[in-house]
């Protein structure tokens, strides 16, 4: 993988993430989480991309987005001649694209509810996104616990748990990694933030996540960066 920043010129920017092959724009890795998503399972099954990396709340970061999408939002993925600006539609067409990668569990009753949990992930959850944004590089023990973030933790360790016990032989939810455990990775930086308190099996797959390969790299990645996103940082709990 390859990673650049954007080149002052946004039509020659696009240009060369044009080029063959796949290139993902992301945010900052320290708070973008749909990010995060689509980056984690490209890592963790060794799809080869060029990664372009905008600024948030800068200000022309909608201008740059919008250069490559006319949803304004990140990530979106170029495929050639193809954009595609869902994170979850991106996990969707690289699994059939790479089909032996088995990036969705081979077993039909852990892949529909994989789905069904990614999808819950994706559209869901709104409180904990509100009270709990992810900031990687902070610490706010204790901070975000609202009635519907505290709900959305039950919900979420519930997920966790049935995932787990029917599935996934205590290692990631369904066995192997999947896409499901690259959309919940964000939640598990924000648990790990906000000093959330879990059993400890949940402890631990918290802590198997942090530890896998991709996931490492995206922290560490995260926790280099310097930039500040004033927008993000205004939302944080005091």
């Amino acid at each position: 993988m390859q990673t650049t920043e954007l080149d002052p010129t946004l039509s020659q920017a696009l240009a060369n993430a044009r080029a063959p092959g796949l290139t993902l724009i992301i945010g900052n890795k320290n708070y973008s989480s749909w990010s995060m998503r689509p980056w984690v399972a490209m890592t963790a099954f060794g799809i080869p991309f060029q990664e372009v990396r905008v600024l948030l709340d800068q200000a022309d970061t909608a201008n740059r987005i919008a250069a490559y999408s006319a949803a304004g939002r990140v990530p979106v993925l170029l495929a050639g001649e193809m954009t595609i600006w869902d994170s979850l539609a991106i996990c969707e067409y690289l699994a059939e694209q790479f089909p032996e990668l088995h990036m969705w569990p081979q077993d039909v009753a852990a892949r529909a509810m994989a789905r069904s949990v990614c999808a819950e992930m994706h559209s869901g959850f709104a409180d904990l996104r509100t009270a709990m944004s992810m900031n990687i590089r902070a610490s706010y023990p204790g901070k975000g616990r609202t009635n519907g973030s505290q709900a959305d933790i039950g919900r979420i360790s519930e997920i966790w748990e049935e995932c787990l016990s029917r599935f996934g032989h205590h290692q990631f939810l369904f066995g192997d990694f999947s896409i499901a455990d690259a959309f919940f990775a964000p939640v598990v930086m924000r648990f790990r933030t906000y000093g959330v308190t879990l059993a400890p099996a949940l402890n631990a797959y918290c802590d198997r996540v942090c530890a896998h390969p991709a996931v490492a790299r995206w922290i560490t990645e995260a926790l280099a960066e310097t930039e500040m996103a004033p927008r993000h940082d205004a939302e944080m709990p005091d």
